[in-house]
């Protein structure tokens, strides 16, 4: 197998690390390995100042007792490193009697959800650099009022090898790349930003004439309204959520919540609630790790689970949390493919992957009709959640007034508080307009921080708190 020759490492090698990180006993291991490459470039004031690129190596080796888990790792894959640190997990895990049952090794073989047409590594600085100045020059050249760009350009190749002690053998190239561009606008000594960016499981297919012009008109556009928008008079009133970004909400104040180590520990304030109606029967959220291409998606997670598209909501009714194999073993189910982690250095987690709301039948120009006084967002920049709890308050960057049924002026600066779970169930109209959003979204927990997407189609919450004047 070329994977297990990328990492120097044999069947036996692996056999022999996982025999060591039981010999303490414990009920399961696993080993993971990682090979990442990563590159970045940066344009500002109009030419390409800034390269860098990154190598990381390692592997690491986990062992599960019961509630005990340990975990090592090394930024080697040499036997005697390996074992060091599978007898270091042993210790941290230990339990009474040594396991001793035969492994057998069955090498699974999964679905690629982000097949590639060319590998980043084959691909040149001056290569990228071209679509970098290309983007930054759109910008300039769609309005005048346009002082000043920046454009970044990631790039990175994860090789991914994973075994564990029920035998699964398992390897993944992941790729991931990143877009993205602001702009400083002045109008009459008033000076403005916008941004945006894309993100995709791709290789250097993903840079396109389209995408660089999809790029500089949202990151210009955003901008521009900003000098049209004001800042609302704030207070309690319907808040119509525009399809794609404000997927955040959902992702944040709502989706961490069903992620089974909270409700495992009882922290969420969905821990009692697997198998009750929580919302309206026309609302049903997924988590999905088979988005083909999606910066969130997996062809397995962490563990060695396949990826796969979990209903968390199904027509109101909370069908399933998040779950890793430890938070799976303790409700007695089967792993959701969720177990994930930032890098060789870090345990899994139960994390999201792609999270959206499955779309409804009514046009968004409906839902916008329905409110008499109102706002409407689809631009958030940042927030803050109580995770478990649900408790947000996210920053709106741009979004418009809803007056007598129709969008009127555009409003900028805002903040919307409430709670996840009553704003759930406060949605009492879903689009039919589902957009998965494809900016560079990155969720943090415990310290990791992981690529992930979300998405929505337009909703009713018939009542938030919006911070204005």
């Amino acid at each position: 197998m070329n994977i297990l020759q990328h990492f120097s490492v044999t069947e036996s090698d692996l056999l022999r690390v996982i025999r060591e990180a039981l010999s303490k006993g414990g009920d399961y291991a696993d080993i993971f390995f990682e090979h990442t490459f990563s590159n970045s470039i940066a344009l500002r004031d109009g030419e390409v100042n800034r390269a860098s690129s990154n190598i990381d190596y390692g592997t690491g080796i986990r062992v599960v007792s019961g509630d005990q888990t340990g975990y090592a790792y090394v930024e080697s894959t040499d036997i005697k490193d390996l074992e060091n640190a599978a007898r270091t997990a042993a210790n941290i895990a230990v339990s009474a009697t040594p396991r001793g049952k035969p492994i057998e090794i069955q090498e699974r073989h999964f679905r690629n959800y982000y097949k590639i047409e060319k590998p980043w590594i084959d691909v040149s600085v001056a290569d990228k650099k071209e679509y970098v100045q290309k983007l930054n020059d759109r910008i300039f050249e769609l309005d005048s009022r346009v002082i000043k760009a920046t454009v970044t350009l990631a790039d990175s190749t994860s090789h991914i090898l994973f075994f564990n002690s029920e035998g699964t053998l398992a390897w993944d190239y992941r790729p991931m790349c990143i877009m993205a561009a602001s702009c400083t606008m002045e109008q009459d000594g008033k000076i403005e930003n916008g941004s945006a960016s894309r993100a995709y499981r791709k290789g250097f297919e993903f840079l396109t004439d389209e995408l660089i012009e999809t790029i500089a008109q949202k990151a210009v556009s955003q901008t521009s309204l900003m000098f049209e928008a004001v800042k609302p008079k704030g207070g309690e009133m319907p808040v119509v959520m525009g399809a794609g970004s404000s997927g955040i909400l959902l992702h944040e104040a709502i989706g961490h919540t069903f992620e089974a180590d909270f409700n495992r520990k009882g922290t969420s304030i969905f821990s009692d609630q697997l198998g009750k109606r929580i919302c309206s029967p026309d609302i049903s959220v997924i988590d999905d790790g088979t988005v083909e291409f999606a910066r969130g998606s997996i062809n397995f997670d962490d563990e060695g689970v396949e990826s796969q598209k979990t209903y968390i909501v199904k027509n109101g009714i909370l069908e399933s949390y998040l779950h890793d194999r430890i938070s799976a073993n303790y409700y007695k189910v089967k792993p959701t493919g969720n177990g994930r982690r930032q890098s060789f250095r870090h345990p899994p987690l139960p994390r999201m992957r792609v999270t959206y709301m499955e779309q409804g039948n009514i046009p968004e120009a409906d839902i916008i009709a329905s409110v008499k006084q109102g706002v409407y967002v689809d631009n958030f920049t940042n927030g803050q959640v109580q995770i478990g709890a649900g408790d947000f308050t996210f920053f709106v960057k741009t979004g418009y007034l809803i007056e007598n049924g129709k969008l009127t002026q555009p409003i900028k600066d805002i903040n919307i508080i409430g709670n996840g779970a009553k704003a759930l169930a406060d949605i009492t109209m879903v689009g039919n307009n589902l957009r998965i959003d494809e900016g560079a979204w990155t969720c943090g927990k415990d310290g990791q921080s992981m690529p992930v997407g979300q998405g929505l189609p337009s909703v009713l919450i018939s009542n938030l708190t919006v911070g204005g004047e």
